[in-house]
């Protein structure tokens, strides 16, 4: 275990401190753990590093091992984006569905459970929660990411999510800074640009930032967008008005400042990842997040290199990079405090957390083989009027945020299922599946289904396929989608018998006999679709 290395000097050692660099595996490789040695205090996991609780258990007790105080981060916001369950779905519902039963209570109940988990497998970051005012019904990368259009609802979701998160010894960090719910672009691709007159900003954009700073929140995440009301030249991640006039001066915010990827098209098509990297710590960012797509020894190599020359050459303050490296060692000692003191228990009622000599936890049961397990720490309250207490706190929160419009007629026969679906964000990814003909299927064996995007004659194709069969459609974010739209008309005129289930934003008037919409994409939202349709709820 290594805490501090005699053999790399302070600049090297405070530039490898500042990144959060991502790997290829499920094990870490030798040239992580070698890098660790020397210098480096964080490391971000993506779906790509995680099989399973076990398995993730085993790799963060290795990372451990080299440094007792290590940042293990991941990007699991729960719903569609999650990678603790990348290939099964989600057991919780995400931000959006959480928003539409507004009860703040069930939100903190479902960030301590997901808390509890990472936890257990040894992660005590997580890039989480979005703090983003979804008001652009047509954004491309937030939608049900988001708790919804309303700051004040919001604002109030976010704190809750980051008080239940850290209470279960997780840092939390809000994202994405100042703001990303009011655009039409995708920064995974290009620059988003939001102009808003300064008030709206500070009414809409900021309340739920201030909200999660005045809660306690451990860090915060930057954008990749360029608002002008607050700099007309720099996106937020590069931006010191931003970062350190705004964040950090402004709304008092001290913790660390973390970038979203470095190697997302808003920075990298614009600056490269070496020179955004400097701009970013010389703005005011404290950790540099890459390794979405750059997962290799080569890219820490360059980044830390490239901070180090420019303290050399004077374009970098040496203080700055020290004092970015040092909020970052205070929140991993903030980290490992939080380890020793929650102690999360596993299911089996032992600690769960790693022990101080870094080895691996004991980890969680595996979600996707025990949402109907019996009660646990993931299991629901159970006030009263609410489902009994073996239900796991996801599901009920999942059952909760339906919305269903008409009178469910329970199937007693097998249906088919077609899902239209739309192009995935890079966010979400396509590695995690959804829909509902898994479900339906555990509850109507011989659901029969088949996946769709826009082509010429889709409805045709999609009822010759369903034949006698009860008709189920599932759409994703329908008000988006003209072709969607219009195979739905098609289908409700040929089959008006039609079921459509919404799975992502609700914002088309509900058609058919049954209209259901989750909210959300994870598999648990499904489940409880399912159960609706079937007769099961």
């Amino acid at each position: 275990m290594t805490t501090t290395v005699s053999g790399t000097d302070t600049l090297t050692r405070d530039a490898l401190a500042v990144l959060q660099p991502g790997f290829v595996g499920t094990t870490p490789p030798d040239w992580l753990l070698r890098t660790i040695g020397e210098g480096l205090a964080s490391v971000g996991l993506f779906g790509r590093n995680v099989a399973g609780p076990g398995q993730l258990a085993a790799l963060t007790g290795a990372l451990r091992r080299e440094r007792d105080d290590i940042l293990v981060a991941i990007d699991e916001e729960g719903g569609d984006v999650t990678r603790l369950e990348v290939r099964e779905g989600s057991s919780f519902p995400g931000n959006h569905a959480l928003g539409a039963v507004d009860d703040p209570g069930l939100t903190r109940d479902v960030a301590h459970e997901l808390g509890r988990r990472l936890a257990a497998c040894g992660v005590n970051l997580n890039w989480a929660p979005s703090a983003d005012v979804n008001s652009n019904l047509d954004n491309p990368v937030i939608g049900v990411r988001s708790f919804g259009a309303d700051p004040e609802l919001v604002a109030r979701h976010t704190v809750a999510y980051v008080e239940g998160l850290q209470a279960a010894g997780v840092a939390a960090c809000v994202k994405h800074f100042p703001g990303h719910g009011d655009t039409a672009v995708d920064s995974h691709h290009a620059l988003p640009r939001i102009d808003v007159d300064l008030d709206t900003v500070h009414a809409r954009e900021l309340l739920p930032f201030r909200a999660a700073i005045a809660a306690g929140a451990q860090s915060v995440m930057s954008a990749h967008i360029l608002l002008p009301a607050l700099d007309p030249a720099r996106p937020a991640t590069l931006s010191r008005r931003i970062l350190t006039g705004l964040l950090r001066e402004e709304l008092g915010f001290q913790g660390p400042i973390v970038t979203d990827g470095m190697e997302m098209q808003a920075i990298a098509a614009v600056y490269g990842i070496e020179r955004g990297s400097v701009l970013a710590i010389a703005a005011g960012a404290d950790a540099i997040c890459v390794g979405g797509g750059l997962a290799d020894e080569d890219t820490v190599r360059r980044l830390r290199d490239a901070l180090v020359t420019a303290v050399r050459t004077g374009e970098l303050p040496e203080e700055r990079l020290a004092d970015a490296a040092a909020r970052v060692r205070g929140l991993a000692d903030w980290a490992r405090r939080a380890r020793r003191s929650s102690a999360p228990p596993d299911p089996a009622g032992t600690p769960a957390t790693a022990t101080q000599n870094g080895t691996a936890p004991t980890p969680p049961t595996d979600p996707a083989t025990s949402s109907g397990a019996a009660a646990g720490p993931g299991a629901a309250a159970g006030p009263a009027g609410s489902p009994d207490s073996a239900t796991p706190i996801g599901l009920l929160a999942a059952r909760r945020a339906l919305r269903v419009t008409g009178t469910p007629t329970p199937l007693t026969r097998p249906p088919y299922v077609a899902t239209l679906t739309p192009v995935a964000n890079i966010a979400v990814g396509t590695e995690t599946p959804w829909g509902l003909a898994t479900e339906l299927d555990r509850l109507l064996p011989g659901t029969e289904s088949a996946t769709y995007q826009d082509a010429p004659d889709l409805p045709s194709r999609i009822l010759a396929a369903a034949g006698p069969h009860p008709l189920i459609t599932v759409v994703r974010d329908l008000h988006r989608h003209p072709w969607m739209a219009t195979t739905v008309n098609t289908l409700l005129t040929a089959r008006p018998d039609t079921v459509i289930v919404e799975m992502g934003l609700n914002e088309s008037p509900p058609q058919g006999p049954l209209h259901i919409a989750t909210h959300g994409a994870a598999r648990v939202c499904a489940q409880a679709a399912a159960e609706v349709i079937a007769g099961r709820g």
